[in-house]
């Protein structure tokens, strides 16, 4: 299995680890609900240096990054950033990523671990008559994310750059624990803080600072686990379980992230199609009325029909409930719509809730 530079780091701290679509990784340190507690109230720090790292430059980047994604790159001037997919010609989901705009001429594409080879592959394939080179970074950056209310007071600590002047989706370039660091102001938490991207050989000694300035903060480090159940909680989409090949960028609700005026891109004409005829199906999120936990691909049922899986359900534990989301039928959609799900031998009623399911007191 592939390992991050943090390896040792999590080895050292007895994670326990596990194997992550190739990668070994930490899924807990101290116990998922005491780590997703951590990051709600406090603050903790990932590793997610297993995330792919894809830069395009050349004289046409902007023009191929346009094409490749539903939201309007020329919009991004340097230092900023911004949620998007790479589509196929049907309109559904090769990935989901973030893409940095470096330069004018170059851009960052953050994409996920599991699809790292697929997407790079795929980005080449569409280069042809494209002034541009590609080239899969991956296996250089190391990635850490410091996340909760007390993450930007820790950092603080750590570097001289003035982060907290920066935006949401924002970034800059300095030394966080005296090496060299792209700081990034994202997450996949639904809490405040940020996300550090570096190429130094020695990025343990970021790990090590972050934890160390953090003690009196209640830092802790988390692994996958807890950062599954936080991301859920801020209805944030995993690529594999609530958007992929099957399911097109309007169905997943992310209508916000596709600009038809800027132009032509991969499944443009497809999503144009189903806007005007209407969605079938729709991304929803639901609560558990009762005792029992969804989880993903457990049945759903809209009277005695079968209609769905779930695609991500859990117990969420700030929350204290059963929550997950599934595709609905257009029609049974709305707020307040009940369905059942089957937990083991047993239908559990559910209804249809507003998400997030979770929002930071800052978004409120």
């Amino acid at each position: 299995m592939k390992k991050t530079h943090l390896y040792k780091c999590h080895k050292d701290l007895k994670g326990k680890m596990i194997d992550f679509f190739g990668w070994e990784m930490p899924l807990e340190f101290s116990g998922i609900i005491t780590e997703h507690m951590a990051v709600r109230c406090e603050a903790g720090l990932f590793d997610v240096s297993h995330m792919g790292e894809i830069l395009v430059a050349g004289r046409q980047a902007l023009d191929f990054v346009q094409y490749l994604t539903p939201n309007d790159v020329a919009r991004l001037t340097p230092n900023k950033a911004h949620y998007t997919a790479l589509t196929t010609p049907q309109g559904t989901f090769v990935d989901d990523l973030l893409v940095y705009c470096l330069e004018p001429e170059k851009y960052l594409l953050v994409v996920n671990a599991s699809n790292t080879d697929k997407d790079y592959e795929w980005i080449v394939q569409h280069k042809e008559g494209f002034d541009v080179t590609v080239e899969n970074q991956s296996d250089q950056y190391t990635q850490m994310a410091l996340q909760g209310p007390k993450a930007l007071e820790v950092m603080k600590n750590l570097t001289k750059f003035p982060f907290e002047e920066l935006g949401s989706f924002q970034f800059g370039r300095g030394e966080v624990a005296g090496e060299e660091c792209l700081i990034s102001r994202t997450g996949y938490t639904g809490e405040d803080g940020v996300e550090i991207y570096t190429l130094s050989p020695s990025p343990e000694k970021i790990w090590e600072a972050v934890l160390e300035k953090g003690k009196g903060h209640g830092v802790m480090p988390i692994g996958l686990g807890a950062r599954d159940t936080l991301r859920l909680e801020a209805k944030l989409m995993l690529y594999g379980n609530d958007i992929d090949e099957t399911t097109t960028v309007l169905e997943a609700g992310l209508s916000w992230l596709i600009k038809f005026k800027k132009g032509d891109f991969l499944g443009r004409d497809a999503l144009l199609r189903q806007k005007e005829d209407g969605i079938k199906k729709k991304l929803i999120g639901f609560e558990i009325e009762g005792r029992g936990i969804a989880r993903p691909h457990y049945p759903v049922f809209i009277g005695n029909n079968e209609v769905a899986k779930v695609n991500s359900g859990t117990f969420a534990p700030y929350l204290k409930k059963s929550i997950g989301l599934t595709y609905l039928p257009i029609d049974h959609t709305e707020i307040g719509m009940e369905f059942e799900v089957g937990v083991r031998d047993k239908r559990i009623k559910a209804k249809v809730v507003p998400t997030p399911f979770y929002k930071r007191e800052s978004q409120k």
